[in-house]
């Protein structure tokens, strides 16, 4: 604040605005640094840096009406530079932000290699906390089309898609869990974190969360973080977890996948609000059809359909056991996944 003839004024003057894009640049490198440095194992990835007025700019000084998905503590905006469009991430100001925004940037660093990631193409350091800026999937995420807009829900999503999107994020997921010496746990896999293009090819998004385990440990520990529903009894009991929370998480996420149900929902009797215990109910009363999307079941049957189905979901109730020791790894989730998709297009052609 600045006086002005015996009054204050809280404008801000171009030196002010530039020291602090300064000192958010340094505080924001060194941070960024530390981070890189530590998940790497000196392998570099390459992001380029952006300014804040371009990113201004790029998405019409952060429009609502250019919003493609937000959740709790961020919002994924389309922007365009140089004539291509982008997905532009703008946190909210807040420490617990700070930390999200990071995990975000050196995870997601990590990811160009693998196709069902959204990639990271840069981050602008001037801003309090940084803003990222990933490449354009699309206009819609998982999530719209489950429940979402009329015109996001035009575009049915009939069986066969759906298998290839459960494939492709088990996929994702398994490259997590074994293609780095310290497994990632991404803990947030959910529909609102799925963008898909026009041909309903899914990227996952947003490492805000995630963690690594540490060399040499079968186990990490850290506060309760993720989605009612999407946490597994072990890690809210102990607060120990490792990759079997996420092989937890997807099996909830496949069952979404198939019934089209929130994970949470309170119009379903109080013992079957949480849709892993509807679907565990309706199975038990000989309910099956209960379970699966009215979308699939009225894109008709055809040989195969029903056993794959069938399939799917004790693979989803296996990946939700109570006890970690007896789910799936992500690897065999993902190649038993491979098998139902390969059956639906074969059965399907036949």
């Amino acid at each position: 604040m600045h006086r002005i003839g015996g009054m204050s004024t809280c404008w801000e003057t171009k030196k002010d605005r530039k020291v602090n894009k300064e000192t958010a640049f340094i505080k924001n490198g060194s941070k960024l640094l530390e981070k890189l440095v530590d998940i790497c194992d000196g392998k570099f990835n390459s992001i380029r840096s952006f300014s804040a007025t371009e990113l201004k700019k790029a998405t019409n000084n952060y429009d609502p009406q250019k919003i493609l998905t937000s959740d709790s503590g961020y919002k994924l905006y389309k922007g365009f530079l140089q004539g291509r469009p982008v997905s532009v991430k703008k946190f909210k100001d807040d420490d617990e932000q700070y930390e999200y925004c990071f995990n975000d940037i050196v995870f997601a660093s990590k990811m160009s290699v693998h196709k069902s990631f959204m990639k990271l193409l840069g981050c602008c350091l001037e801003a309090q906390i940084p803003i990222l800026v990933f490449e354009y999937v699309g206009d819609w995420t998982l999530s719209d089309f489950l429940w979402g807009s009329e015109e996001a829900r035009c575009q049915p999503l009939l069986w066969i898609p759906r298998s290839k999107i459960a494939m492709d994020m088990a996929n994702a997921v398994a490259f997590l869990h074994a293609a780095f010496s310290k497994p990632i746990v991404f803990r947030n896999i959910k529909p609102l974190n799925i963008l898909l293009d026009d041909n309903h090819e899914a990227k996952l998004s947003d490492f805000s969360i995630s963690i690594s385990i540490p060399k040499g440990e079968s186990h990490v520990r850290d506060s309760v973080a993720g989605a009612t529903g999407l946490i597994a009894p072990e890690y809210l009991t102990t607060g120990n977890f490792n990759e079997k929370q996420d092989v937890f998480n997807f099996g909830v996420f496949l069952l979404v996948l198939l019934s089209g149900q929130m994970v949470v929902d309170f119009s379903r009797p109080e013992k079957e609000i949480l849709l892993q215990d509807h679907v565990k109910k309706c199975i038990e009363d000989d309910r099956f059809n209960k379970v699966i999307d009215s979308t699939i079941i009225a894109e008709g049957t055809w040989p195969g359909k029903e056993q794959q189905l069938q399939a799917y979901t004790a693979l989803s109730l296996r990946c939700i056991s109570e006890l970690a020791e007896d789910r799936p790894t992500m690897i065999d989730v993902s190649k038993e996944l491979r098998k139902i998709y390969r059956s639906a297009i074969s059965c399907h052609q036949q």
